[in-house]
């Protein structure tokens, strides 16, 4: 059983907490005001100014992650991410934490994601939002052809299919928009699990309420889930299609979520977490040896 912190050890763990944060806050406000305005005089083209946007997110995510190591906050290892080194991926993950999307941007090159439509308004994150040219899950009927046209752009795309942070010890559900891109675009997806030990950051969890130790994400990159076999069993049905991919998607989640509870028995060790660090230093970090 692992020591319980004592009152010192909590508050400078709160304190840290609230300086990554703060810290998370002041560079949305500053890209916003100074950063992506002087890239928008500087780069006339729309695609490569969105381009190097998210490059640039996914450089300051990555040293923020260190920050938040360097903080005590968090520690991880890495995983298959070698298959993340491509063009064109529908990257579908689980997502039990507030910080999956800053590790799979950090990871993931040239990646776009769908982020809620309060992120553009917000005055941290609505400069990068705009910048970048992430796609806001507000657009209605347009919102699946923009994911669609991202992707065949060559770009990559990232996509939480659960749609929100699960809820520890709620069944996993899933919306079926992810199910009808991978459709629409005839793509493979890659799917990365994620797990979180111990649990923080989930949903309905207060900042302040920090766990006993380090976080400790442990993020696997899976081989690549055909998607053409659920279209031929459909007789090229894509809404019928989408559907029984997404009763797939939730088992086969499921499934690895189980697995991953019983893996997390055994921590990585230091070794292997420092080997993490090392593979974060680039968009799509490096096979684990």
């Amino acid at each position: 059983m692992s020591k319980r912190l004592s009152w010192p050890g909590r508050l400078w763990r709160v304190a840290a907490t609230a300086i990554a944060f703060f810290t998370f806050g002041i560079g949305g406000l500053v890209l916003g005001i100074v950063v992506f305005p002087l890239l928008n005089l500087l780069v006339r083209s729309p695609e490569r100014r969105g381009h190097w946007a998210r490059g640039f997110i996914g450089t300051l995510f990555r040293l923020f992650i260190g920050w938040m190591r360097l903080l005590g906050l968090v520690t991880y290892e890495l995983h298959g991410l070698e298959r993340l080194r491509r063009q064109g991926l529908l990257v579908l993950a689980n997502h039990p934490t507030l910080i999956d999307v800053v590790f799979l941007i950090g990871l993931v090159p040239n990646a776009n994601c769908v982020v809620k439509s309060t992120l553009a308004t917000h005055p941290c994150t609505r400069g990068p939002v705009r910048a970048t040219g992430y796609i806001c899950n507000n657009s209605g009927s347009d919102l699946l052809q923009n994911c669609v046209d991202a992707l065949t752009a060559g770009g990559n795309l990232i996509i939480f299919p659960e749609g929100t942070r699960t809820r520890p010890g709620q069944t996993l559900t899933m919306q079926r928009g992810a199910a009808q891109i991978a459709v629409r675009a005839a793509l493979d997806i890659t799917p990365v699990h994620i797990h979180c030990e111990p649990l923080g950051l989930y949903k309905g969890q207060p900042w302040w309420r920090v766990a006993e130790q380090p976080l400790h994400f442990s993020i696997r990159v899976a081989e690549d889930m055909p998607t053409a076999p659920f279209l031929e069993a459909t007789g090229g049905e894509a809404s019928l299609a989408a559907r029984r991919l997404t009763e797939h998607l939730v088992r086969y989640f499921s499934r690895n979520l189980n697995n991953q509870n019983l893996i997390s028995g055994s921590h990585a060790s230091a070794g292997e977490r420092n080997q993490g660090v090392a593979n974060l230093g680039t968009p799509a970090g490096g096979p684990e040896s």
